[in-house]
């Protein structure tokens, strides 16, 4: 006899087999940003015991990050992002920011881009060819795949260990071949800004990321204002590194007054670009 179909909104997750079903979970939860063990449940109409092993197994792939009752694929920090999640979230801020970031580039030089969602944003710009001749090096196999083969790019990509996680090759061999080069600009983007440093989760990505600091002539960091009074558990390194912090218009007036107190250069980029009065705090 065959077998009833699911519910409408409801997938009929037993049927699926396990490796379907947590696909499909892992591509809910990456777009709702978390979930309850029950709604999954609901949703997929297999046993909370069957989904807490599922979740266990995209807990273990580094997807997502397991809470009492829930699942949730949003930072820490402990804990960052997983990039697939970090490419759906905060879009119209990162494309004003990269707008802003552009102004700080001009043809002939050589730039460094990290493995940030942000920082992803200025390579979707510089491939329409505006920009050349232009030398881009980056660790981030999402701006690879898009830059690379572009007319008037010169691409340099580091290698390093590939980390599925954040898309991108670190470790020893990354920071090694970041440290054989010089650039004018570096742009980096990190997890959290507050008191005067920019924080990150992860100590790999850190060494990684100093590294690039010291690799370029000047640096920009680039964070959109839900990182604005976050820590995390790194310091990456101090805001008198970077030359110019962007942040997008949502950033709150007690986060700017911390980085005036701080005397950190910045420039608040306005989401809609009738009202883009290039609004900076400069010490």
């Amino acid at each position: 006899m065959p077998s009833e179909p699911a519910p409408p909104g409801r997938s009929s997750g037993a049927q699926q087999g396990p490796a379907a079903r947590q696909a499909a979970m892992a591509e809910r939860v990456l777009a709702e940003g978390s979930a309850t063990a029950a709604e999954l449940a609901e949703r997929f109409g297999v046993s909370l015991m069957t989904i807490h092993r599922d979740l266990d197994e995209l807990e273990r792939q580094g997807i997502v990050r397991k809470f009492r009752g829930g699942v949730t694929a949003q930072p820490s920090g402990v804990f960052e992002s997983n990039v697939q999640y970090r490419l759906k979230t905060m879009r119209p801020q990162k494309a004003v920011l990269a707008s802003h970031a552009l102004r700080q580039i001009e043809p002939g030089m050589a730039i460094l881009l990290d493995d940030s969602t942000s920082t992803l944003e200025i390579a979707r710009r510089l491939r329409l060819g505006e920009i050349t001749p232009l030398t881009v090096v980056t660790n981030f196999l999402e701006a690879i795949n898009l830059l690379a083969g572009r007319r008037g790019i010169h691409l340099m990509a580091l290698g390093g260990d590939y980390d599925g996680l954040h898309s991108s090759f670190l470790g020893v061999s990354c920071v090694e071949a970041v440290e054989q080069l010089r650039v004018d600009v570096g742009f980096v983007s990190t997890s959290g800004v507050h008191g005067g440093y920019a924080y990150h989760q992860e100590q790999h990505i850190v060494s990684v990321k100093r590294a690039m600091l010291d690799a370029a002539a000047r640096n920009v960091l680039l964070v959109d204002h839900t990182k604005l009074g976050r820590v995390a558990l790194h310091r990456v390194a101090p805001l008198s590194r970077f030359d110019l912090l962007l942040v997008d218009d949502g950033a709150p007036a007690e986060a700017l007054r911390d980085l005036d107190e701080h005397k950190v250069r910045y420039e608040v980029c306005a989401t809609d670009p009738r009202e883009d009065d290039d609004r900076a705090g400069v010490t």
